[in-house]
């Protein structure tokens, strides 16, 4: 029965989020928090704004400066990608489409901002990866005789490994790593609800087997694998930490090597994905392995992969060319290069 204390915003959102929501099909968990998420970034920022709790907010609130405000101000206050940026404004568009459908005249200020407000297109950035050393660089950082640097060692290890999200990792039960056949294999579940099996390297499933019985969780079948100091499960938050303290350390310890801004944990999958194109592995073979629903993400990688081949050659052409010109330097009279090679 309506709650008639309640203005017809807060009614109709607390509708759409326990009866629609639950019931429809193709929502993955992570969508859902990810849409409570954008209204609670709302209701921040119009506290700020308007100083009106949650509430109290009405409809006719929600005018188009008010969410285009809010979209900027995600933006520009909070540092949030042009992706994210987007991502808020089709939780907005989710519910202004649920919301006039049972209130017509009530929602219609709402549901024309949203409507007014455009879908920024993305800058398509050069991907970061670590290079080979930087990756060896990183996996040896932890200390695996503390009880935290050998999970930490666990976690950088499996997710070179398997070139799984962070969300990915933090969802990974006991019950999702096994061995069959003598391979290690791991069921990850990736965006809507899409499940993969890949098969990991044997020195990554043997590390991972051995810190399952180390901590006690091995035969727990529905234990996370990997937990927080506080909690039963990681958070993407924390595996961001994880990657930010040892970053900082191998940058501190090898002056010539990670050298790029900024570093994340999905900078691991697009190494990954790089590496494994660079060794030959097929372009579809690596599109099922990372869980692309399109081959159209992972013909990026060929792109980043030339990429990295120029970078390489540039690398070559300095030292082996400026090796070369030292040396006709010294003996001018001798070897005289051809312009065309200056």
């Amino acid at each position: 029965m309506r709650n008639k204390k309640l203005p017809e915003f807060t009614f109709l959102l607390e509708q759409f989020f326990t009866e629609y929501m639950p019931l429809s099909s193709g929502l993955s968990p992570n969508t859902v928090r990810s849409y409570k998420h954008s209204f609670r970034l709302l209701f921040q920022y119009i506290h700020q704004d308007k100083k009106k709790e949650a509430g109290e907010i009405l409809f006719r609130d929600l005018d188009y400066e008010t969410v285009d405000g809010f979209l900027r101000w995600i933006e520009t206050e909070r540092g949030c990608s042009v992706s994210t940026r987007n991502l808020r404004l089709s939780a907005l568009a989710s519910f202004a489409a649920y919301a006039q459908n049972r209130n017509f005249e009530a929602t219609t200020v709402f549901a024309n901002a949203v409507r007014r407000v455009p879908v920024k297109k993305k800058v398509i950035q050069p991907r970061t990866i670590f290079t080979l050393s930087e990756v060896s660089v990183l996996l040896r950082l932890p200390d695996p005789e503390k009880r935290l640097g050998f999970r930490d060692q666990v976690l950088l290890n499996l997710m070179y490994a398997s070139g799984a999200r962070a969300q990915e990792i933090c969802d990974l039960k006991v019950r999702d790593f096994f061995k069959e056949k003598n391979l290690y294999k791991l069921t990850i579940t990736g965006k809507g609800n899409k499940t993969r099996r890949i098969v990991i390297a044997s020195p990554s499933g043997i590390l991972l087997e051995r810190y399952l019985i180390e901590t006690g969780r091995a035969g727990q079948a529905d234990a996370y694998i990997f937990t927080s100091q506080t909690h039963p499960q990681m958070t993407i938050s924390c595996i961001e930490e994880i990657y930010k303290k040892y970053v900082a350390i191998a940058r501190a310890e090898n002056p010539g090597m990670f050298l790029e801004k900024r570093y994340t944990p999905h900078t691991m999958r697009h190494t990954t994905a790089t590496h494994m194109l660079e060794a030959g592995i097929p372009m579809m073979a690596i599109k099922n392995f990372l869980g692309h629903s399109s081959i159209s993400t992972t013909e990026r990688y060929a792109e980043l992969s030339q990429g990295t081949v120029n970078r390489h050659i540039r690398d070559w052409n300095e030292k082996w060319f400026s090796q070369q010109k030292e040396s006709s330097v010294k003996r001018k009279k001798e070897n005289q290069l051809p312009d065309f090679l200056k």
